[in-house]
């Protein structure tokens, strides 16, 4: 445990907050781009570099609000009684602390699959409710690996369903387009590599989970219940509306009737799951589940604290994007990369710098957008495919969540630990992952 120590007292000396790390990320940029650009020389180089960061800084507005969605829409169906249910009848099967590590880890990876606002919240409050029935029953458990086994959603979102990286280069108009093109869900999210890397994950991470789950108990339980149901009691009169299950079965339906219209008219083909088709999806499963739009609106209100970071620090990146892009630094430092690289050893760079990146910029959306021009250009250069880039920028970014703490932060405030308990084993998944995704990059 000396490296657990070690690390989170280093995070917390050394490490600002996002927000900061944007900051300085963002200072770093425009340095670089002031004396490494291209800057015409009819132009004032801080008139021009200012320039280049704020017509950046505007264009990812879009994005920006999509990522926004895409969180709290997942956190949102997470907190439904449909899914409060759901987890319930998993706890019921959780008799040790081997079958709680094994079903919590698999069913958070699934969730994680499908939504990464879903599988983080929806492991923590399983992890929590796996405790509260150990304690309640007399069950010796690991509370602490349990938790981490509810963290394991992070480590397989980027290559899911709610990939922001291959989910944003899979729409016409992207920001990149001009640069690569549409590259289709079948070569990422869908593409036969993927999807052997989505398999390995579901059968090896709770077979690891299990073994882990043979060494110390801890004694470190949940004291109390966790409730975050609305109650809706108190709505009078015309509130009464808010919490009508036929209004809110009427509206999520015909939310979800269009969503079936429009994949009807696009031949249910795969790669009709854009950003948008995506959250629209997601926007008629809210509403359903809850059951109530003041059920729903409730559970809004609880999810978009956690969006805050997203809401501020995207412009940010976005900025730092147009610094490169529009400064020319961007040729610059794609060049690097060809020098340092070749076609084979390429892609282990893309996920290395992404896994590294990750710890400074918390993001999948943010990340792709200061780290993806930079990889696409040297990728093309070098010969490699699109596709690959953007999966291994995607492994990268999902790896490394297991050692940054503030996506932990809603799992760490649900389940009542710290960061100390659950990283010896969230680090520990690392590993494992780091095996499966570059035996995925190398061997496909």
């Amino acid at each position: 445990m000396k490296f657990t120590q070690t690390y989170l007292k280093l995070v917390k000396k050394y490490l600002p907050s996002p927000m900061v790390i944007a900051i300085f990320l963002t200072v770093f940029t425009a340095v670089l781009a002031l004396f490494f650009g291209q800057i015409p020389a009819d132009k004032n180089p801080a008139t021009f570099i200012a320039n280049a960061w704020q017509k950046g800084f505007w264009e990812l507005l879009e994005f920006t609000m999509q990522m926004v969605l895409m969180l709290i829409l997942g956190h949102s169906i997470a907190l439904s009684p449909v899914i409060e249910k759901f987890i319930n009848r998993i706890v019921s099967y959780c008799k040790s602390n081997a079958h709680a590590a094994i079903l919590v880890t698999l069913f958070s990876v699934l969730m994680g699959y499908f939504n990464w606002g879903l599988g983080l919240v929806f492991g923590a409050i399983l992890a929590r409710k796996v405790g509260e029935y150990a304690h309640e029953k007399h069950i010796k458990i690991n509370y602490p690996l349990i938790a981490a086994c509810g963290y394991t959603a992070l480590m397989v979102w980027h290559g899911g369903l709610s990939g922001s990286a291959p989910l944003t280069v899979n729409k016409a108009g992207h920001s990149l387009e001009n640069q690569m093109d549409i590259v289709p869900l079948t070569e990422t999210i869908f593409s036969a590599s993927n999807m052997v890397v989505f398999m390995l994950c579901v059968l090896v991470l709770p077979i690891f989970a299990w073994w882990l789950s043979k060494g110390k108990f801890s004694d470190i339980y949940p004291k109390t219940k966790y409730n975050n149901q609305f109650d809706a009691t108190a709505l009078q009169g015309a509130e009464k509306l808010d919490r009508s299950e036929f209004l809110a079965v009427v509206f999520g339906g015909i939310f979800l009737i269009v969503w079936f219209l429009q994949l009807f008219e696009a031949q249910f083909s795969i790669n009709f799951l854009s950003l948008n088709n995506v959250n629209f999806l997601l926007f008629s499963l809210a509403i359903l589940s809850h059951r109530s739009l003041a059920g729903f609106l409730h559970s809004i209100e609880t999810a978009i604290l956690g969006s805050t970071g997203i809401i501020i620090q995207f412009p940010l990146y976005a900025g730092i994007m147009g610094l490169m892009k529009y400064s020319g630094l961007l040729e610059s430092v794609s060049q690097a990369f060809v020098h340092i690289s070749s076609a084979k050893t390429f892609p282990f760079f893309a996920y290395l710098s992404s896994a590294i990146v990750n710890i400074l910029v918390p993001s999948g959306g943010g990340q792709w957008q200061v780290q993806g021009p930079i990889l696409i250009e040297a990728a093309q250069k070098l010969g490699v495919s699109n596709a690959k880039t953007v999966m291994a920028l995607a492994y990268g970014d999902q790896l490394t969540n297991m050692l940054q703490p503030f996506w932990a932060l809603p799992l760490l405030g649900i389940t009542g630990l710290k960061a100390r308990d659950i990283l010896p084993y969230s680090v520990l998944f690392m590993l494992v992952g780091a095996l499966i995704f570059l035996s995925a990059l190398y061997l496909f």
